[in-house]
This record gives structure tokens, C-alpha cells and sequence, in this order.
């Protein structure tokens, strides 16, 4: 009985249950610190506007992109598999950094997906999610500056020969996907930013880019202004997944949230939906698509 028990256990032994209690509540309402590329996150707060993540059904209109419907996804998969945490954000030219940072735990996971091959570099580090992006499903766009007529007439795979492509290393199937087609020549260049004004200005023919949403699937922001190839486009053969730090206090967690959140949504073919109204999935019966073996 309680009433036997010394009045000092008493206090030691509700100041333990207050402190259980205060703990973990603190921990339920922790915000996790979320780094992403800042033209991405601009993309991104100018789709949402202000609107509840976890409610976003539909995603059509200005700002949605491949990289936005990521970020989305991810969060509405993380609650649905009962992940408890919330998120903010800094912006930032991140592509890279982001990746060290998943390596030392210091980021728990990037909402911008990898491919399977860049993330299987990392698996003694991280945790990599079921697809949220399959195998053959990634078509890609020729993307060019719209002055630029002998690009926009490509139709067929010899044509790329008088042609020079940007990308990296740094994304594997990109770059290999790239080495695979008879080019000019294939240049170097780590940060995407940088590759599009390349394009934009002349300095390259073009570059891969997912389809966007606008009426002529034409990509704008700031002083860049990109146009693809019509009805002609490269497929990356390969599957996306979120990466998740295997060192993060919350890693596992996360893992197992994230993978049955993406299969609820696989499911109700929530998945497709959101990229095909994105513009990033197209109709592969309406276009040539130049690699296709």
C-alpha cells in the first residue's frame, strides 16, 4: 500500500512519473531538422501554401514538380506508418552535403529520393525505403534552351551524335545513362543549379530533366527557361527510394513508418496518381522514347 510508503518516496517517486511524463511528451512534439535544396523548398512552399501536408490530394497546378511530389510523399508516408515527429526545414545548395550529413547521423533522412545505385554506396551508413519511384518508370526529357531548333529536333538516337549533355558522376544512373548514348561529349558538373544555366545560356546543348507540369512541360525559375524535345525523351533505368541514417536516434523508426506508409499509398495507387497530375509521369504510348531496348 502507498500509505506505508515514507513520504521522501512519495515526492521521488512522483517526481520520476512527472518527469517520464514531461520526457515524453517533449519527445512526441520534437521538430526534426530537414535540409533541402532551395530552389526545391521555394517550389515547395509555393505549392503548398499554407496548406496541411498530410491533407494534399491532388497535384496539379504551378510549382509541382518531381522533386515537390518527394517531399510530400514522404511526409504523408512517415504519419501514415505512424511516425510521430514533425519537421522543419533549412534551404540551402545541399545536394551533396546532405548526403555526408545522412552518413554521421546528423540528418535523419532526405526527402529529395536517391537512386538505388547511389544509395546502395551508402548501406553501411543508411536505411533504404521500399521504391517510391519503380524501375522504368523514371522518363526523362531532353531539356534545351528553347533558341535551340537542332536540339528540339532530335527523333532518333544517332541524332545525339552533334550534341554535347551535362550531369555527374555523382548521380550514378544519370551519368551512366548519359555515357550510354553516342553524345559529343559528356561534361561534368556536380551542382544541378549549375547545369541548368549551362543549358540555358548555350554553353551546353541539354541536359535529362523529369517532365514538368506546365502546358508545354517547359521548366522556368528566375532567368532559366528550358524546353524538352517533343513527344521524345530517355528512360533511367532504375528504381528511387528514400534514405534514411542508420545512425539517427530515429532511423529505425523512421524505416519501418516510411515503408508501411509507402505501401498503404502504393496500394491505393496514391503513387502514380501524384506524380502522373505532377506532369512527371507521361503517357510512354505518345512518345519515342530513344533508349528503349
Amino acid at each position: 500500500m502507498l500509505k506505508s510508503v515514507p513520504t521522501l518516496l512519495h515526492f521521488l517517486i512522483i517526481a520520476l512519473l512527472l518527469q517520464i511524463f514531461f520526457y515524453s511528451a517533449n519527445s512526441q512534439a520534437e521538430d526534426i531538422l530537414i535540409y533541402i535544396r532551395d530552389d526545391v523548398y521555394e517550389d515547395y512552399l509555393e505549392f503548398v501554401d499554407g496548406r496541411d501536408v498530410l491533407a494534399i490530394d491532388h497535384f496539379s497546378g504551378q510549382n509541382i514538380r518531381r522533386d515537390v511530389v518527394d517531399m510530400i510523399i514522404a511526409q504523408q508516408a512517415l504519419k501514415l506508418g505512424g511516425f510521430k515527429h514533425n519537421f522543419k526545414y533549412a534551404s540551402g545548395k545541399v545536394n551533396f552535403r546532405n548526403t555526408k550529413m545522412l552518413e554521421l547521423g546528423k540528418l535523419l533522412i532526405s526527402f529529395d529520393s536517391y537512386w538505388l545505385t547511389d544509395a546502395r554506396a551508402l548501406t553501411d551508413k543508411v536505411y533504404i525505403s521500399l521504391p517510391v519511384i519503380r524501375t522504368g518508370e523514371y522518363i526523362a526529357g531532353i531539356y534545351t534552351n528553347p533558341s535551340n531548333q537542332a536540339v528540339l529536333a532530335i527523333n532518333k538516337l544517332s541524332d545525339l551524335q552533334q550534341f554535347t549533355a551535362v550531369s555527374t558522376p555523382k548521380w550514378r544512373t544519370d551519368w551512366h545513362t548519359l555515357q550510354s548514348l553516342p553524345l559529343k561529349e559528356l561534361i561534368k558538373e556536380d551542382e544541378w543549379l549549375s547545369q541548368a544555366r549551362m543549358v540555358n545560356l548555350g554553353w551546353i546543348d541539354f541536359m535529362l530533366m523529369p517532365f514538368n507540369s506546365t502546358i508545354d512541360q517547359s521548366f522556368v525559375m528566375e532567368k532559366i527557361h528550358l524546353v524538352p524535345v517533343k513527344n521524345i525523351a530517355i528512360q533511367l533505368n532504375d528504381s528511387r527510394h528514400f534514405v534514411i541514417s542508420s545512425k539517427h536516434a530515429y532511423g529505425k523508426q523512421a524505416l519501418t513508418a516510411i515503408n508501411l506508409g509507402l505501401t498503404i499509398l502504393r496500394n491505393k495507387k496514391y503513387i502514380i496518381r501524384a506524380y502522373t497530375e505532377a506532369g512527371f509521369f507521361i503517357n510512354t504510348k505518345k512518345i519515342k522514347i530513344l533508349n528503349r531496348k
